[in-house]
């Protein structure tokens, strides 16, 4: 009764249901922080990612299409090494109770925020407690040989080597968001630079107004917005881990938007014809992280063992109401390079001897895994029963999200039940920041596998200007990793949201997020 009642008081903020102008979307998870650099989660880039800032290239809304977002234009070397961005004119940052910008988005800014993650030396690099483990786990830091202003609008961005995926990695606001210089150097001067993680400055088309903690967001239209002021006045996200109670909510009226929804919760919507269920397919892969550097773990017999012991056609029925496709490559179906011929069988005579071979003396492993919804229950359950079978222990221990991929980034698991987005629709978005080996040590590698046949093919492919050498370097890549079982893909999502009619313009976008930029209401 205490939480209804604390999320009951919550959304008595957001005032009148729907006021003219107001949206209020019911997300699933709070944000870790709003500066989106450190962070990896979609509940974070919906929260600041998609709202508070912009990024230097953009991938039009529904697709994986390149499309200029802050840098108007680009050119790229005949050698693939150099890339020149050609910035907009007439880019406002956000005025807010903490800051007052004095001018326009210029390339001053765009050194600030790529210096900032990119050299350990910058004075505001230190000051990300979190670190950019996105930006470490992609290779970035070995990549990057020098960042340069041309003119006022004109920044130089220099490779060590040519990356295909390059261009594609500046449309993820943890790798190309643009902060205001002005501000970093104010909050700087103060002493004050975690601020960045509290009271953020974009170009978005959301300025943040207040944020409860786990509870509400509040953001005001940013009518400056260089892409056209937002169609609404206000952006309200009334945070609700529970599915039951996000269901609640929107039958009353209390928000009109409210996403991952379970395939049970969902059927609550039928014959309603105020609302509608969207069914978004994201790029998104479900799968185990085994920490290699375990025990046990680190033989690869025992993690073919655990693979080969999950049925993952029960799996994605069951879990998830057959809202979901088994998983056999980490990569999703409908990105290029997925291979359709690595869907494992069900072995359990196999596994309990490969586990035997591997030395496991049943100890009981832990299962790390986020306390969001039944269905995280259910696949927990599942995936224990199926290892028992085999005569594998697991204990899951629950926590929330951030605590989640903060302990998971550390290696503290034996196991863990993730999920994992693409950002930008490139094979390399997924397979690098999960499973380079430059990755572990950013704490993106969950799974905290490092091979360096693995790490070539990837750096092969990254090269490689022709998508049929990369997706035949991906092709044996998916292979290598499904061998040596490197982590453990499960189901591929279905991401379902309940929409009310009164809402236009609202994108479920291909990467798991809520694009509320052209939203309006009736």
């Amino acid at each position: 009764m205490k939480r209804l009642c604390t999320l009951a008081a919550a959304l008595a903020l957001a005032g009148a249901a729907h006021a003219a102008g107001t949206v209020t979307f019911c997300p699933d998870a709070s944000p870790e922080g709003f500066d989106i650099a450190q962070y990896e989660t979609v509940a974070t880039n919906d929260a600041a990612g998609l709202t508070i800032y912009d990024t230097l290239v953009e991938m039009r809304s529904g697709n994986t299409e390149l499309t200029p977002g802050l840098a108007e234009r680009w050119e790229v070397s005949a050698d693939g090494t150099v890339y020149t961005l050609h910035l907009r004119k007439g880019v406002k940052f956000h005025s807010t109770p903490w800051f007052k910008p004095t001018r326009e988005m210029n390339a001053d800014d765009v050194l600030w925020s790529l210096n900032r993650l990119n050299d350990p030396k910058h004075p505001a690099h230190a000051a990300a407690n979190h670190g950019f483990a996105y930006w470490a786990g992609m290779g970035l830091p070995a990549l990057i040989k020098g960042i340069a202003k041309v003119d006022a609008y004109t920044v130089r961005i220099t490779l060590a080597r040519p990356e295909a995926p390059f261009l594609a990695d500046l449309t993820v606001p943890a790798v190309g968001a643009v902060y205001s210089a002005e501000y970093g150097e104010q909050l700087l001067k103060a002493g004050k630079a975690e601020q960045l993680n509290t009271q953020p400055v974009g170009t978005g088309p959301f300025a943040l107004k207040s944020y409860q903690k786990d509870a509400v967001i509040r953001y005001q239209a940013h009518t400056g917005y260089w892409g056209g002021a937002p169609k609404i006045d206000q952006l309200i996200f009334a945070i609700t881990p529970d599915p039951a109670v996000r269901v609640q909510r929107v039958k009353a009226g209390e928000c009109i938007v409210a996403t991952h929804l379970s395939g049970d919760a969902a059927l609550a919507f039928k014959g309603d014809t105020q609302v509608e269920i969207v069914r978004g397919k994201p790029l998104t892969t479900t799968y185990v992280a085994p920490n290699s550097q375990h025990k046990f773990l680190s033989d690869k017999r025992f993690r073919e063992a655990l693979s080969i012991a999950v049925d993952r056609a029960t799996f994605a029925q069951s879990v998830y109401s057959g809202s979901a496709l088994p998983a056999g490559s980490f990569l999703p179906p409908a990105m290029w390079s997925y291979d359709a011929s690595l869907m494992p069988k069900v072995e359990i005579e196999r596994a309990k001897q490969l586990v035997k071979a591997s030395g496991y003396d049943g100890t009981e492993l832990v299962l790390f895994a986020t306390a969001r919804d039944v269905e995280v229950k259910r696949a927990t359950e599942m995936l224990q029963a199926d290892w028992a079978k085999i005569g594998v222990k697991v204990r899951v221990q629950l926590m929330e999200l951030g605590e989640l991929y903060k302990r998971t980034g550390r290696g503290e698991h034996d196991l863990s039940f993730m999920s994992w987005f693409s950002d930008n629709g490139d094979p390399d978005n997924f397979l690098t920041p999960n499973l380079s080996c430059a990755a572990v040590d950013g704490g993106g590698n969950k799974a905290r596998w490092c091979n360096a046949e693995f790490d070539k093919l990837l750096a092969e492919a990254r090269a490689a200007g022709d998508i049929k050498k990369r997706t035949e370097l991906y092709t044996k890549a998916q292979r290598l990793l499904r061998d040596e079982t490197g982590l453990i893909p499960l189901a591929h999502r279905i991401v379902l949201t309940a929409v009310h009619k009164r809402v236009h313009g609202y994108i479920p976008t291909l990467f798991g997020g809520n694009d509320f930029r052209a939203a309006r209401l009736d």
